[in-house]
């Protein structure tokens, strides 16, 4: 993703297909989230939780949009840089400024968008972060807990982190980020740039640090490793998956900012390490316990999607292959971790996001055409990648632990144990999923009995006649 987003001098000429491929691309990343991530999750929870789960990315829409626009763009890609950590929130608060055009490119001629579409843009993927997260700890944990999680986190993780990679700070290919610091820089720019197309460290390692660290936090479910808590919905979790994938078009080819050759490459490279990833974790599935699952699909679906985030500008399309199928492999070892170190990562925020995320940014080091060390480049890249990851991790585990241990201490994180033995939908939101008792259906209240609906019961329903 580019991060040169001066006004231009002098009267731009707006790019109209960059605009409306902009427009469209920040309208599937919101796609993503809700409804795609929210069906994703809600139908790997069991029935009494669905509602809770989805609820949490609804919720986490509704708070990031908004500090979004009152200062989070400002603080993550404002000109004003602090220390190469974050910009000053206050340069653009409530997007003041914002009403004129950009060049993300850097020169003149082509490109030319208003501002405020890569705000749009740039919110949705803010957004779909926060909700990423909440699968770490589905069915156990306070609605207005998690919406104050989600706005201190995304203040002070998120927006630091996309300014650092993104934003021309410490994490990225400017002359003052680490990069230079380690091989050089020439005419303002990193001699060896980290490579994070579209938010392998930003979003994914982001959010699958943040995840382990609220699963050890908030601790496990009632019946963890007893209980089975199988999903409760698998098509759902399916049609979730494929909404997810669809939409990762404009998450991805959407962070080239045009249409042009490179989001060319970026739509085919997503789709082929997608199928790569699937295939491997379908195939790891079928030779580990005999069986190719529809949940193990979906979940290599988005391992693939995950891993080739961070690289698919930077690969070719045999290298996105290579990629997702060792993503797949991955993450379908990954998520069993969770049993074997006893921490509840229900929906497998970790194994997925965090493992992906981190092959995905260290794989690019090994697989970019340009700079890799296969293609006979020299390890510079590779040690990049593994420096903005293991940044990202620590920045974003010391940051998650200090606002989760302080919510627990203040607001508490756990339902109680009765409601959540109950189901936290009824709880939390006082609704079911699910009307599993009859109310005057065709069928009786135990759901096989004689039919009694009003268009064919004749009998007396008064206390005189009834039977």
């Amino acid at each position: 993703m580019s991060i040169a987003t001066l006004p231009m001098a002098e009267a731009p000429t707006i790019d109209y297909a960059a605009t409306a491929f902009l427009i469209v691309c920040a309208s599937l990343v919101l796609f993503m989230t809700v409804p795609g991530l929210a069906l994703f999750y809600g139908g790997m929870s069991r029935a009494k939780s669905v509602l809770n789960m989805m609820m949490m990315s609804f919720g986490a829409f509704g708070v990031v949009g908004l500090i979004y626009v009152i200062y989070g763009y400002s603080m993550a890609f404002g000109s004003e840089d602090i220390g190469g950590i974050i910009a000053n929130p206050f340069e653009k608060l409530g997007l003041a400024g914002t009403d004129g055009l950009v060049n993300p490119f850097g020169y003149e001629g082509y490109g030319n968008i208003p501002e405020l579409i890569f705000v749009g843009f740039q919110l949705t993927f803010a957004v779909i972060t926060v909700a990423l997260i909440s699968g770490a700890i589905a069915d156990r944990v306070k609605f207005s807990t998690w919406l104050v999680f989600s706005g201190l986190w995304v203040t002070l993780a998120y927006f630091p982190i996309a300014h650092m990679v993104w934003g021309g700070g410490l994490l990225s290919g400017s002359e003052s980020g680490l990069s230079s610091l380690m091989f050089g820089s020439t005419d303002g720019a990193a001699n060896v740039a980290p490579i994070d197309f579209a938010g392998g460290t930003v979003v994914h390692i982001n959010a699958g640090m943040a995840g382990l660290v609220l699963a050890l936090v908030v601790g496990k479910r009632l019946g963890f490793g007893k209980v089975a808590m199988r999903p409760h919905n698998v098509p759902l979790t399916m049609i979730g998956a494929g909404m997810l994938w669809f939409g990762w078009f404009g998450f991805n080819a959407g962070s080239e900012l045009a249409a042009d050759e490179t989001a060319a490459l970026v739509w085919v490279n997503t789709t082929v390490a997608t199928c790569a990833a699937m295939v491997g974790w379908l195939l790891i599935e079928k030779l580990r316990d005999g069986h190719a699952t529809s949940i193990g699909a979906a979940s290599g679906v988005v391992a693939g999607l995950v891993a080739i985030t961070p690289a698919c500008g930077a690969l070719s399309p045999m290298g996105s292959i290579i990629l997702g199928l060792v993503a797949g492999v991955l993450a379908a070892y990954a998520v069993g971790l969770k049993f074997r170190f006893g921490y509840d990562d229900s929906l497998d925020v970790v194994g997925v996001h965090l493992v992906a995320g981190l092959w995905g940014t260290v794989g690019a080091g090994l697989l970019s055409t340009s700079t890799g060390l296969f293609y006979g480049k020299g390890l510079d890249q590779t040690i990049i990648q593994i420096v903005i990851a293991l940044a990202s991790l620590v920045i974003t585990g010391v940051v998650t632990t200090v606002i989760a241990l302080a919510l627990k201490a203040t607001m508490g994180w756990r339902i109680p144990a009765d409601a959540e033995t109950a189901g936290i939908d009824t709880a939390e939101h006082a609704e079911t999923a699910y009307d599993l008792v009859s109310r005057g259906g065709r069928v009786g209240v135990s759901g096989s009995g004689p039919i009694h609906d009003a268009r064919h019961h004749t009998e007396s329903l008064s206390p005189e006649g009834a039977k």
